[in-house]
């Protein structure tokens, strides 16, 4: 076992600790941290986290519950559909009987009674269960279709999938709030980001909630190629990509601080979709659903559009104001012209797709004030070659 105890470390425990430097702005009684490469086995070990607690939160909280939900809503739909048709056969079942016999009677002094009356009483009869006065019919069958449970089941699955979302991200923001709340960085004036760099040594609650994300990037990444493709699977992934590529350059060129800013920005609004959708998903009513999503789009407004862009054009003048140009591995500078065009570059990348995603936002809450309801067009349909039409998803 203690041969083992080196290989668990490198899992379970941040690597690279160094003493507590004798001025800090942030976090002054938490352990530091230096970078290196040891620290992707952190990474790998918070995904195998992160897909065990998927899982298991999946398989043994959000799908029974889904299910249970939608099952009964489904069969007291099936019932009350059943009583009103149910009704309707009986009326027809009655109508149909007393105007058969009666015309039978009818017949049947005219043409002899006896006769008459037999073959009146059962035409009529007959007639009276095919197509008498107000018939349908025999009711339906009190069981759900097959068309109903494959639409119960992906919404089982699609409601577990948007759970996972709202727990993780609820943390994570969480989680970047309190870092935040320990740095000395403002939203609206972002220049503390880059005063004092490089910030080489991390604080513990830095570094974990850095290398966290990470792992919850490529998770996503992980996931988005192991499901069903959704109709915007390549603007996601092409997301995940650069979003990935910034918080590892970031990382080991010692610009964390501009990261955990922009980690908290993303997250917030990534909260009220995934719940959004999930009370579609379960017929929750429309206005509530539509409430959470007018939420989001405010919130999606403020955060990606306000907040991000403040943070994007303090990154493309840092150097004017704050930093210089400088390759120096020794003393942890790594800021170089074409450093600073390809990290300005890859942000204004992520800024142009939150704009696309935004334009398709903005249609769907046109939809809701026009009184068609909230559905999430960024991702709402599969590609799904044995459909006929697109399933909706999420």
């Amino acid at each position: 076992m203690e041969q083992l105890t080196p290989f668990i470390d490198l899992l379970v425990k941040l690597q690279y600790p160094v003493p507590t430097p004798k001025h800090v702005d942030s976090f002054p009684d938490s352990s530091y941290y230096s970078t290196g490469r040891l620290d992707v086995f952190a990474i790998a070990a918070y995904i195998a986290v992160m897909a065990i607690l998927r899982d298991v939160l999946r398989l043994w909280v959000f799908e029974p519950f889904a299910r249970w939900k939608l099952m009964r809503d489904l069969n007291a739909k099936i019932l009350a559909r059943a009583s009103k048709q149910g009704g309707r056969f009986a009326n027809g079942h009655a109508n149909g009987h007393a105007n058969g016999k009666a015309n039978g009677v009818a017949n049947g002094h005219a043409n002899g009674h006896a006769n008459g009356h037999a073959n009146g009483h059962a035409n009529g009869v007959a007639n009276g269960h095919s197509a008498g006065n107000g018939t349908i019919g025999s009711p339906r069958s009190t069981k759900p279709t097959k068309k109903e449970l494959k639409q119960v089941h992906r919404s089982v699955l699609r409601f577990a999938e948007q759970g996972w979302f709202v727990v993780y991200y609820t943390f994570s923001w969480c989680y970047g709030l309190y870092v935040h709340r320990n740095l000395p960085t403002e939203l609206l004036d972002p220049k503390a980001v880059w005063i004092g760099y490089p910030h080489i040594h991390l604080a513990g609650p830095i570094k974990f909630y850095y290398l966290l994300q990470t792992a919850s990037y490529v998770h996503q990444m992980l996931i988005l190629n192991a499901e069903a493709r959704r109709k915007d699977h390549w603007q996601m992934m092409t997301h995940h990509v650069i979003t990935v590529a910034l918080l590892f350059t970031s990382y080991y060129t010692n610009f964390t601080r501009v990261g955990c800013i922009i980690l908290l920005l993303m997250d917030w609004c990534d909260i009220f979709l995934p719940l959004a959708k999930m009370m579609r998903y379960i017929n929750i009513k429309q206005m509530y659903t539509d409430a959470t999503f007018a939420f989001f789009m405010i919130s999606w407004l403020i955060s990606r559009h306000c907040f991000f862009v403040v943070v994007v054009i303090s990154t493309i003048n840092m150097h004017q104001e704050y930093i210089p140009y400088k390759l120096d591995p020794a003393n942890g500078y790594y800021l170089t012209k074409s450093a600073h065009i390809a990290f300005a570059a890859m942000l204004i990348a992520l800024e142009i797709l939150q704009a696309i995603w935004f334009w398709m936002i903005c249609r769907v809450a046109w939809r809701v004030v026009t009184g068609v309801g909230a559905t999430d067009e960024r991702s709402d349909e599969e590609v799904d070659s044995n459909d006929t039409e697109p399933s909706k998803e999420d």
